[in-house]
């Protein structure tokens, strides 16, 4: 008889900060493991006794030294870590991966590529490309394990994965160069992109508003940057249908400008 086992991604913006939002978060949805972007810690500083305490005792962690991003695992359930890609060309703590329940569990915190388009004038752009063309090569071959990728991957590629796809083209998150290079990468590995099997394709989603806004829920001009992909040995065992995004923990607070989403996978 399978089991659900329901698996959350989250860009928290500091786990020490939030963690008691994502204590409020684990109490009223009960996942089973959370994937956390930018935890800004090293691992020795992460919360555990907090984690523990909310039921969430095992954990893998990829943590950085001066409080830039940071990313982990957290699980009700025993973990195994497991090799992750080496995505990141300069040696930040972007990637880590996980066993769970016979699911491989892949957490990524993609660059968000600073503010100009131009991989010439920007490195932190050019970063971000070089990046999101490394991601298809490492996950080409296939596995029979079932896998899940997740995480803030900071690129919205479809034109419904924004506010205004005309606007935005030219803004970075959702230029041609980094929507192109992100799909191209995720059918190079064969995932599909659980939101848009769930949610129709003309239809917006946002995952992410920006603190600038006055009242972001008001203007809701947000973009998609949140993702959960499966492989094709995952995509049997997915409830395509418990596709969330947990709008309401974009407020409250101190939130973090990330709202988590989930999927249920019946293992």
């Amino acid at each position: 008889m399978s089991k659900p086992l329901k698996i959350v991604s989250w860009n928290i913006n500091s786990v020490r900060l939030r963690a008691p939002n994502v204590a409020a978060f684990v109490a009223a949805e009960q996942p089973d493991v959370i994937c956390l972007q930018e935890t800004k810690c090293q691992d020795g500083e992460f919360p555990e006794k907090a984690f523990r305490e909310m039921g969430l005792p095992h954990l893998v962690l990829n943590g950085q030294k001066g409080g830039h991003h940071g990313v982990a695992i957290a699980s009700r359930l025993p973990i195994e870590r497991i090799d992750a890609p080496d995505l990141c060309r300069h040696g930040h703590s972007r990637v880590i991966a996980g066993k769970v329940a016979g699911v491989e569990v892949h957490n990524i915190y993609l660059p968000a590529g600073g503010d100009e388009p131009d991989p010439a004038t920007n490195d932190k752009f050019a970063h971000k490309l070089d990046f999101l063309e490394r991601l298809g090569p490492a996950y080409k071959k296939q596995s029979k394990t079932p896998r899940v990728l997740v995480g803030d991957l900071n690129v919205a590629p479809h034109e419904h994965d924004v506010w205004s796809h005309k606007q935005l083209l030219k803004i970075v998150s959702h230029t041609p160069q980094e929507t192109e290079r992100l799909e191209d990468s995720r059918n190079q590995a064969k995932f599909a992109d659980i939101a848009r099997m769930s949610v129709d394709d003309k239809q917006k989603l946002y995952t992410w508003w920006s603190y600038r806004a006055k009242d972001w829920a008001k203007s809701n001009r947000g973009r998609r940057l949140d993702h959960i992909w499966v492989n094709p040995a995952a995509l049997p065992d997915t409830d395509i249908s418990s596709y969330r995004i947990h709008l309401g923990w974009r407020g409250g607070w101190k939130p973090s400008d990330h709202a988590p989403i989930s999927v249920i996978l019946n293992t």
